[in-house]
């Protein structure tokens, strides 16, 4: 048999991961002296009600290596395997912290999804569907490792208040950006998160991501896809949805929709869309 552990900057929630048969592990996020445990007991919805009304940024900490050992614990038998993904270990300690605790056990494996949010719940779900077609933990890992290049997480961000104030961005530049009502349109590169181009106004902003969707070949619709939102409403992600249909409409009728979580809303604030996908390339 095969066992699933996966950390919470793939914005899947402990009522999620319950209903998947996986094992959660969240990040810890703090506002000032509260500190909550992602996806468990701050849902995220509640994280960007925090975030919209507090003056300073949360703080996210990676999962130590302790944490990880517990996890493993509470699944681990010798008889199965355990595949534990992780946020990029490019963003993250969280990969490293993973590896060392797995060295102490017999038939634990961890993924480095080299991605964030979507992104990782894409390769997350990929493996849940291979596990179910009987693959063993290797063959899973070497489909993983085959396909990690081809998910493309591509998002447009409202605004640059969260990114200034995190210190991502000079400060000057940041307030311009805000007068002029740019967009910064960012992607998942390698690991990490790469400025893809900027735009001024909302629909600008849109036809650059559609344009960025075709630059990648497209998306592969045999394979887990799908959108996500950042904030308390997807009023912005309704209107992508309905400026690219084109994109979607002789696939599917259905286009997935996640929220956000912690580990990435932190940096990017509320207001932001974005997709994922396989590329055809």
């Amino acid at each position: 048999m095969i066992k699933f552990i996966i950390d919470s900057a793939s914005d899947i929630d402990l009522e999620e991961a319950n209903k998947l048969g996986v094992t959660l592990l969240p990040m810890e996020v703090r506002f000032d002296d509260e500190e909550f445990l992602d996806g468990v007991n701050l849902s995220h919805r509640e994280f960007f009600e925090k975030l919209i009304e507090s003056n300073n940024l949360p703080k996210t900490s990676q999962i130590n290596e302790y944490r990880f050992e517990e996890s493993i614990q509470s699944i681990y038998d010798e008889k199965d395997e355990i595949i534990i993904f992780t946020i990029s270990s490019k963003l993250s300690g969280t990969y490293n912290s993973a590896k060392k605790a797995s060295k102490k056990y017999k038939n634990v494996y961890v993924f480095d999804t080299l991605n964030a949010a979507i992104g990782e719940r894409l390769l997350f779900t990929y493996a849940l569907s291979l596990a179910k077609k009987g693959l063993s933990a290797a063959e899973i890992l070497s489909q993983l490792q085959e396909k990690r290049d081809k998910v493309k997480l591509l998002a447009v961000l409202d605004t640059l208040k969260y990114l200034r104030k995190g210190g991502r961005i000079n400060a000057a530049v940041a307030f311009a950006g805000e007068m002029l009502s740019i967009k910064p349109v960012i992607a998942v590169v390698n690991g990490e998160i790469k400025l893809m181009g900027k735009a001024i106004g909302s629909k600008k902003g849109n036809n650059l991501l559609m344009k960025l969707v075709e630059e990648c070949g497209g998306i592969d619709f045999d394979l887990p896809y799908g959108t996500v939102y950042s904030g308390l409403s997807d009023e912005l992600l309704q209107k992508y949805l309905e400026d690219s249909k084109a994109i979607w409409e002789s696939y599917t009728k259905i286009v997935p929709k996640y929220m956000i979580g912690s580990t990435i809303g932190t940096h990017i604030g509320p207001g932001a869309i974005g997709v994922a996908f396989f590329a055809k390339k």
